[in-house]
């Protein structure tokens, strides 16, 4: 493959489509060379992908290790997600690396916003963000000639037009979504077929998990992204590592309708309690 441009990410798309995961992946593998790097949160879709690097001897380390798997440490994540990244290593034989935020960078956010003030408002949460995520996953990404993702289309409405392959102009590189034409179900049973370590909050009714603090359950009926900084207006809710930009550490940027909608202490619990659905794994 020649430099990264829109053309060959096209290109790419296209012939990825009908080929199973094993053979996108080794397609990835063989078409762009350089610094390949997958970042994991450590969600089902991410197990799944990371079940099938590790499978086709494709994760660093391995015979045709040509992936690194890492993953962003926030310092707010769940204890499940933590048992989830360190039983994912142990039944693979991998190191997932982590990728801190600086530290001066948290330091300065709590002394000026307080430990939760993310909540304040869409700017303080998205600089929250954006120390914790945006900016280590350009350490992560630095030097990097492809990205993988686990994004699906049908996660949300602001991914619904997720491609299998598109070319990033802010980081100059082939970003690459191998389950973008995937379905939770699918999904789902990829993982239960293939005994794959995964969140035992998804069993819990939380189909998206990241930060402790700004993921809750899901109601019966919601969108799978529904839990994600639940108290915001529906069209804020991207933490900033998929939308092409950099999040400025700032909460006085933000705009008149931006402000989040009051946050009601006893909200977590209500909707544990109110949280019917069955969970995906039993089916």
């Amino acid at each position: 493959m020649t430099r990264p441009d829109r053309q060959t990410a096209e290109a790419l798309a296209e012939r990825l489509s009908g080929l199973d995961l094993t053979s996108r992946l080794n397609l990835i593998a063989a078409e762009i060379p350089g610094r390949l790097v997958f970042t994991t949160s450590l969600g089902v879709e991410d197990q799944a992908l990371t079940h099938a690097l590790a499978m086709a001897k494709l994760a660093a380390g391995q015979a045709k290790g040509r992936v690194e798997i890492v993953t962003l440490d926030t310092g707010r994540l769940f204890t499940e997600t933590y048992d989830t990244w360190a039983e994912t290593e142990s039944a693979y034989g991998i190191r997932i690396t982590a990728y801190a935020p600086e530290r001066a960078a948290a330091e300065e956010f709590v002394r000026d916003e307080g430990i939760n003030g993310f909540r304040r408002s869409v700017a303080a949460r998205q600089a929250c963000c954006g120390f914790r995520k945006v900016e280590p996953l350009g350490r992560a990404l630095e030097g990097a000639s492809g990205w993988l993702t686990g994004l699906r289309a049908g996660q949300s409405a602001n991914r619904a037009e997720t491609p299998l392959a598109e070319f990033d102009a802010a980081r100059g590189l082939i970003k690459l979504n191998p389950l973008a034409d995937w379905t939770r179900a699918q999904v789902d049973s990829f993982v239960r077929e293939n005994f794959v370590p995964y969140n035992v909050l998804h069993d819990r009714g939380f189909p998206s998990i990241g930060c402790a603090p700004c993921t809750r359950a899901v109601k019966l009926g919601e969108p799978e992204r529904a839990g994600r900084w639940w108290w915001e207006q529906e069209d804020k809710k991207e933490c900033g590592l998929h939308v092409g930009r950099q999040v400025a550490h700032s909460a006085a940027s933000v705009q008149p309708g931006q402000e989040p909608a009051v946050l009601e202490p006893a909200a977590f619990e209500t909707i544990k309690t109110e949280t019917h659905r069955q969970p995906e794994f039993a089916r």
